[in-house]
């Protein structure tokens, strides 16, 4: 049996409810402190960048690794560990494709090692970005990007699901996903290689981590893991995909905890 020495969590819809502030309780604060002085690591998993969450986990940092990005780029504290930027000729395409094919309500955001660029229709996404504390700037074309585009996401303030069956399967090659109840994501990486990088990096086997997820884009990341939770409040395919199930990871880390010895 392997002891676990990494623990990776996605945020929104995992630790965080969707469209919920970003703010992390107390109880998961300690709890990160507790494992890290027990030789455990905590992992924010997420498609968020490297700024916005660093300044979530601000408080417990020093006992974090970040895998942004949905996998594209992992960090352990300022320093760059790996990123995977997609082909500028597909990322662009991709950009144009959700631009133009989303009845008008779709906006864009594609995104570098860490900064988020935005095409934007002024309907909730610039709004969102800078409430989770992204750097970002506004662009109308994803050529004057100065720099590698690792992800490209579409934001549709009153939910993707009508538009999932245009563009998941059209952009399987960019590992297209449902991220969230308003976003696609698309990027040449996942959590799955995120992880991989991680390991690879500090020096530990996948069978040595634990980790936690609720959507399709955290499907690789589980996959990999060597002890695996979905939220009890996933879809029921994926509930049925997982045998763990949690309604809460801090119930999880408790027992965890109790367990290491």
């Amino acid at each position: 049996m392997y002891m676990i020495r990494l623990v990776l969590s996605d945020l929104d819809g995992t630790l965080l409810p969707y469209g919920s502030p970003s703010v992390l309780d107390d109880a998961l604060l300690a709890l990160i402190r507790a494992l890290a002085a027990r030789g455990v690591r905590f992992c924010p998993a997420s498609g968020r960048q490297y700024t916005s969450l660093r300044r979530l986990f601000a408080p417990v940092a020093e006992h974090c690794v970040f895998l942004c990005e949905n996998g594209a780029a992992v960090f352990d504290q300022e320093k760059l560990l790996a990123k995977t930027p997609m082909p500028r000729a597909l990322a662009e395409a991709i950009a144009w494709d959700m631009w133009q094919n989303s009845g008008g309500v779709g906006e864009v955001m594609l995104s570098g090692e860490n900064m988020s660029y935005l095409m934007s229709r002024g309907l909730g996404m610039a709004e969102r970005i800078g409430a989770i504390g992204s750097r970002h700037t506004f662009i109308t074309d994803p050529a004057d990007i100065p720099e590698d585009i690792l992800k490209v996401s579409l934001y549709i303030g009153d939910g993707v699901a009508p538009y999932v069956g245009r563009f998941v399967p059209k952009w399987a090659q960019a590992n297209a996903a449902v991220a969230g109840p308003k976003w696609i994501d698309t990027t040449l990486a996942n959590k799955g290689t995120g992880l991989q990088k991680l390991c690879a990096a500090l020096g530990v086997a996948p069978e040595e981590t634990l980790a936690f997820g609720d959507n399709y884009n955290d499907l690789s990341m589980l996959d990999i893991a060597g002890t695996a939770y979905i939220m009890q409040s996933a879809a029921p395919e994926l509930l049925a995909r997982y045998p763990r199930h949690t309604a809460d990871p801090r119930d999880t880390l408790r027992a965890l905890l109790a367990a290491l010895p």
